[in-house]
């Protein structure tokens, strides 16, 4: 098995722990490890911080640390530099929106797997040939939905994905129905009303929800 097979597979382990890996946004350091908690106890433990925040990287070194079960990984990796960041931070993976050749150079060699983006057809063909089955849709919403992953599933099998960007309580079981999506990404789970006021038992309940989602995908 390569180094790129070995990488595809263990994202692939953490993708498949829950139907929906929500996406974060810390902006306080404090909230990062009761929120992650709570996440982990409602049954979504693979999370993705967002780089979006100077308490992004902090964030994710806490979460690695402290929170028995979580697989922190980081989003909004743009640069080879903030995906070393990542790794050194301790994030168990990381996700892109889109890529670029150095990105991907820099991937090749980091020991944390990349999640790339792709919108489309051309740019999903360009990953396998790199050898990532693995990529993350987006913005999915905006880009065709699940009718878009669907017409997709019979040119391109070999490729699965992780939509994200519109995805919502209430269309994400139309997009978990589909043969290519592993998971989906998700904000819903960690509402900022909910983050700011500490109301972990809300966050909790609503990863539990989602959790339960794959079962109930028609």
């Amino acid at each position: 098995m390569t180094r790129q097979h070995t990488r595809q597979a263990n994202l692939e382990s953490i993708l498949k722990l829950a139907p929906v890996v929500p996406v974060v946004v810390i902006r306080e350091l404090a909230h990062a490890v009761p929120l992650a908690r709570a996440l982990v106890a409602g049954g979504t433990p693979a999370i993705e911080v967002t780089l979006r925040t100077p308490a992004a990287l902090d964030a994710i070194r806490a979460i690695a640390a402290e929170v028995e079960g979580a697989q922190v990984g980081a989003g909004t990796v743009l640069t080879p530099r903030s995906l070393e960041a990542a790794a050194s931070a301790g994030a168990h993976f990381a996700v892109s929106p889109g890529v670029t050749p150095a990105l991907l150079d820099a991937a090749a060699y980091s020991r944390v797997p990349l999640l790339p983006g792709a919108a489309t057809a051309s740019e999903v063909m360009a990953l396998l040939e790199r050898g990532y089955e693995l990529q993350k849709c987006f913005p999915a919403a905006a880009i065709g939905g699940a009718a878009l992953l669907r017409s997709w599933a019979g040119p391109l099998p070999d490729a699965r994905f992780c939509p994200t960007g519109g995805i919502t309580a209430t269309n994400a079981r139309d997009y978990l129905a589909l043969p290519n999506v592993v998971c989906v990404g998700g904000s819903w789970l960690a509402p900022q009303e909910a983050v700011e006021a500490g109301d972990w038992k809300t966050i909790e309940s609503l990863a539990r929800t989602a959790s339960a989602m794959r079962q109930q995908a028609p």
